[in-house]
């Protein structure tokens, strides 16, 4: 059996410069290698810490946590050293977001992050130290033969780390390593340190090193063949197993040993599903819950005073919807979400910053009308609010939120400013090397021709989603090319290696998490040089991961286009002593905007505009609201290649027969002619046929549009059991189970769809009212972007709009 070992100082890919391992790869081969336990120790950040921690407990291996740190000397800002940190536990995991933190707001320098000494004093307890072999300060000092600054700098180390200060020792063939050992080895035997050994790993096997290198040459922009640059790595920094490492270490295994007992001492525990809300303050100490309760029943008035209710619909039914929804809310501890998103919206709206209607599935909840987060009544569009919080599935409330572009970072300063700015920050994204790009790249770094290079690039579809192996499989010439031509296979072999690597960070579009306390008890952060735009080091999902909630902040054009035509209108009624336009007034039936689609003349209409959707709008002759919201759920690759949208059409024209596999799924589906379209009406006849809980049917849509064999066998029997208890065949159970399953894939989330149609309606109106003031907002708002101005000036004059020259007087 060979001597245990576990790697403690390794590089993933979101170093971002100078690793090729992927999380997947390294959590497999880790787990091959019969290794116990695997640290990340990324350059100066923990990007990919909930994946690989989630990745490494899945396949029954220890997640050790840590970073590479560079430390900065201030008697010389040039002159750096590194040091490797690993959490024991939770409090060495806040010190290192600390840490973290820090070095990206306040060290950073020429834009790379550094830490003070005297920090990393600060912020040791629950973190293990390794020197940093050769580039840490003990080892260059040992290196550049000072060895009583080294002496200096370990006893140091020691005091800020005592018992946990590891001299580190590795064997990649690098130069000065050798020079380096002989006397570190000395002076820990001298100060009585522990060694513990390491392979300082940058890629999976001896065959990536090329891979590696042209990825450290792309970053530096260098190329591969070039004599003077300096090669920082070697061959041997690849993920080698405990048989390789004893080979290697054969004269010194202690340093085996301490790298397995030093895992053992890290034990750091991270929790998922439970969730972190920021405290909402409400008056006199009266409970959230409580709060939420009287916003809602106060708003719900305030609504039906001004809108009355929905046809077919009482005062009663709404109230009993509301309570149901608040049950749910409450029961699964959210009413402070709900407190939040309201206070923001209102004092946007408070501070003249338009706000759309609402957004994704939002829309559906009864409550967020009350609260005027959303401006659609659910129970007038048959809207579910179990799609957007399922009391069967416990997950985070997600409101999408869109504001007027112009003004949205109003909105996120106003929300740091409520809650701290300490505890709010926008989300962090990641670039990868993307097809085409990473062809380029390599090309570049292999000095090929701009020609030869861009003939190879230019080959790769423009496709969403599109990959080297798709494009080779996909298009013949390349394929063609790549097995003639041993150029193109060098690099497009070199390139496929590369594709998909993280590469840079960024900045989410429109993603803010809000913590209940400093933002650094939960995640570190991360900013670009100059210590602005600050974002969590945890993308999206690993921020909902750890139990941050997410709030999105979109920003949206057309609300600014609709704000300032209507500004625009108005003043011009008030000097006419006419009643301003109000947004939430205007007719839903209005035959000059209905005629205005009809015709086809939606140029600059929100959603309605592209030459693909005037097409079906020209076959479809929307005549109703209910028609805009299934525009603009039928303009979509699913419907548009599956037949569903002819078979809509004919339908409405009376081409073909309205037929309803069951009679009870008659008010279901009579709004889009006998067809599933939504995947509400997924849910609804769930429900209606087979018995299903609204909860339990949100369920079944999720694994239907999952398409998970085993799932739907299941969910198969449970709905044809169901029907049955209705009177239901199990033959026409499992025709509609089919029909349900086939729809699904093609469904759309009719709240969305709703909140969408209001706007395009909302845009569609002005237009055909107010044309001049309208377009006038449109060019405005498009100036940037010189193509677009030209359609929307041929437009204009198409409408017999002029448009004159700028004056200056």
């Amino acid at each position: 059996m060979p001597q245990p070992f576990v790697h403690l100082h390794l590089h993933t890919e979101y170093s971002l410069v100078d690793s090729t391992l992927r999380l997947k790869q390294l959590v497999k081969r880790t787990s091959e290698l019969g290794m116990p336990a695997v640290a990340v120790t990324d350059q100066f950040n923990m990007f990919a810490l909930v994946k690989f921690y989630r990745a490494a407990v899945n396949a029954g291996i220890k997640p050790i946590v840590g970073a590479d740190i560079l430390i900065s000397n201030p008697e010389d800002p040039d002159h750096t050293s590194n040091l490797v940190l690993l959490c024991q536990n939770r409090e060495g995991y806040l010190n290192l977001c600390q840490l973290l933190s820090k070095g990206y707001q306040e060290g950073q320098h020429h834009g790379v992050p550094y830490l003070r000494r005297d920090w990393i004093s600060q912020h040791s307890a629950g973190l293990i130290a390794l020197s940093g072999g050769r580039a840490g300060d003990v080892g260059q000092a040992l290196v550049n033969k000072h060895p009583n600054k080294a002496r200096h700098y370990a006893r140091g180390w020691m005091e800020d780390f005592p018992g946990r200060f590891y001299m580190e020792i590795q064997r990649t063939g690098r130069e000065q390593e050798n020079r380096y050992e002989s006397h570190a080895l000395r002076l820990a035997a001298d100060l009585g340190l522990p060694v513990v050994a390491s392979n300082d790993v940058r890629f999976l096997e001896r065959g990536d090193f090329s891979a590696h290198e042209a990825r450290v040459c792309i970053h530096d922009g260098r190329l591969l063949s070039d004599k003077r640059r300096e090669v920082r790595y070697s061959e041997e920094q690849y993920l080698k197993g405990p048989e390789e490492m004893a080979t290697l270490f054969a004269d010194l295994p202690q340093a085996l040993d301490n790298a397995a007992e030093l895992a053992k001492r890290c034990n750091l525990e991270l929790t998922f599903g439970k969730y972190y809300l920021p405290d909402f303050p409400t008056p006199d100490g009266e409970s959230v819950e409580e709060f939420l309760k009287k916003a809602s029943l106060k708003g719900l008035e305030k609504r039906l005073d001004t809108r009355g209710t929905a046809q077919e619909f009482s005062i009663g039914d709404y109230r009993e919807r509301l309570e149901l929804e608040l049950g749910v809310i409450n029961g699964m501890g959210f009413p402070g979400y709900f407190l939040i998103v309201a206070d923001f919206i209102r004092w946007a709206k408070n501070n003249d910053i338009p706000v759309g209607p609402g957004r994704g599935s939002g829309a559906g909840s009864l409550v967020a009308y009350a609260l005027e987060i959303t401006d659609l009544d659910p129970l007038e569009f048959d809207l579910l609010f179990e799609r957007f919080l399922n009391p069967e599935r416990i997950s985070m409330p997600d409101f999408d939120v869109d504001f007027c572009m112009e003004k949205r970072d109003l909105v996120i300063d106003y929300v740091a400013e409520t809650y701290g700015r300490d505890q709010v920050s926008q989300i962090i994204t990641y670039g990868t090397m993307a097809a085409k790009a990473v062809v380029r790249d390599c090309g570049r770094v292999l000095g090929d021709g701009y020609g030869f290079v861009d003939s190879i690039a230019k080959l790769v579809p423009m496709e969403l989603g599109m990959t080297l192996k798709k494009a080779l499989e996909q298009e013949p010439e390349l394929k063609k090319r790549y097995d003639d031509e041993e150029d193109t296979r060098a690099l497009l072999d070199l390139a496929m290696s590369l594709e998909g690597l993280t590469r840079n960070a960024g900045k989410h579009a429109g993603g803010v998490v809000i913590a209940p306390s400093a933002l650094t008890d939960f995640t570190p952060l991360f900013c670009e040089s100059g210590g602005g735009s600050v974002v969590t080091q945890f993308d999206k999902d690993d921020v909902e991961s750890i139990g941050l909630v997410k709030f999105d902040f979109l920003g949206l054009r057309t609300l600014t286009i609709i704000d300032w035509a209507l500004k625009a209108i108005n003043q011009q009624r008030g000097l006419k002593g006419k009643e301003p336009i109000v947004l939430e007034d205007l007719p839903m039936e209005d035959p000059q905007t209905f005629k205005l689609l009809q015709d086809c003349r939606t140029t600059a209409v929100f959603q309605l505009e592209s030459s693909g959707m005037k097409d079906l709008i020209r076959k479809l002759q929307p005549d109703n609201f209910d028609e805009i919201i299934a525009l603009v759920a039928l303009f979509r690759p699913g419907p548009l290649e599956s037949g569903m949208v002819g078979d809509y059409i004919d339908r409405k024209h009376g081409r073909s027969v309205v037929s309803y596999p069951h009679p009870d799924l008659e008010v279901i589906l009579k709004p889009t002619y006998g067809i599933i379209l939504y995947q509400e009406q997924v849910m609804q006849i769930a429900q209606v046929l087979a018995g299903y809980t609204l909860g339990d049917a949100d369920i079944l849509r999720r694994a239907m549009g999952k398409k998970k064999a085993s799932e739907m066998a299941k969910q198969r029997l449970v709905f044809v059991d169901g029907a049955s208890h209705r009177g239901v065949t199990d033959e026409l159970a499992n025709y509609i189970f089919d029909q349900m399953e086939t729809f699904a894939g093609y469904g759309f989330n009719k709240s969305h769809s709703a909140a969408y149609a209001l706007i395009a309606y909302q845009t569609a109106w002005l237009k055909s009212h107010y044309p001049a003031a309208f377009m006038a907002a449109v060019l405005s708002a498009d100036m940037d972007h010189t193509d677009k101005i030209a359609s929307f000036i041929m437009e204009c004059r198409n409408m017999r709009i002029n448009i004159l020259p700028p004056d200056i007087n």
